[in-house]
């Protein structure tokens, strides 16, 4: 059989979209998802994205990194989704129900509230999570927080001087964090911007991460770093992230369609 897919990015951080709701497909595996990532072999991409009916919401948006593994949140692909649905929508994924709001070139996405508590992140035992008491050489007291999936915030002078694609998989697969964790490197360069790289969990370095983005604003304002108001410069582009004071964070940024096309499930199952 054929499937239909629509390849989709924000910020460079691209997806290969699959809408079961138009077109019933067999259970996605981890080795498919894989299969239909691989940038030399497959179509390429850094997550594959799901969308199937819900009963709870308007649909269900699932989402598998590059190395097969599930997930449960990613703000950029929920902003793409957002784009190609159209209309407000309410999301169902696993990390809960996101609200968005397209516009014209991308969308503003409802990501909910950030966790903090230890078990929720979720780390191996308990411990501060404002400013972790650990380091990997130059990457010291991270804030740790979970926005739907796990994220360890470091920052650093410069965040472009780091060798993230060496400490990143070291920090990720941690024992620390029994769910492997997102890393990133921010650097506030003022009250109002930070600037950021990050390494993603199942995905690698990437050049844009939404709940990424949230991670470094909630952990910079934590700190006192930044105002509740932050853009974040990511090597992608921008995001804009605002922390409410009802304790709800909007991410607010680009989305965008690359190009339609369909491939034989056959070649990848």
């Amino acid at each position: 059989m054929r499937a239909a897919f629509t390849k989709m990015h924000g910020l460079g951080n691209d997806f290969v979209v699959l809408d079961t709701r138009v077109h019933q497909l067999p259970p996605i595996t981890a080795s498919l998802a894989r299969a239909v990532a691989d940038r030399r072999t497959g179509i390429g991409c850094d997550q594959m994205i799901l969308l199937e009916p819900s009963d709870i919401a308007d649909f269900r948006m699932r989402i598998f990194n590059a190395d097969g593994s599930e997930v449960e949140a990613c703000g950029n692909a929920t902003r793409a989704v957002a784009l190609l649905h159209g209309s407000p929508a309410r999301i169902e994924t696993l990390a809960g129900i996101l609200a968005v709001q397209p516009s014209d070139g991308g969308a503003a996405v409802d990501m909910g509230e950030p966790r903090f508590e230890w078990e929720a992140i979720p780390l191996a035992y308990a411990m501060d999570t404002a400013s972790l008491p650990v380091g990997w050489e130059e990457l010291e007291q991270p804030t740790a927080v979970n926005l739907g999936n796990p994220h360890a915030v470091f920052f650093v002078d410069d965040c472009d001087a780091v060798a993230l694609d060496r400490l990143g998989p070291v920090i990720e697969n941690d024992p620390l964090f029994p769910d492997r964790v997102n890393v990133g490197v921010a650097t506030v360069e003022s009250r109002d911007r930070l600037r950021l790289r990050v390494w993603e969990r199942g995905a690698g370095l990437t050049r844009a991460c939404g709940t990424g983005a949230c991670a470094a604003a909630v952990a910079a304002i934590r700190r006192g770093l930044v105002d509740r108001e932050v853009t974040v410069n990511l090597p992608g582009g921008s995001l804009l992230i605002e922390w409410g004071e009802d304790g709800r964070i909007t991410m607010t940024g680009p989305a965008s369609e690359s190009f339609r096309g369909t491939f034989d499930w056959g070649d990848f199952a």
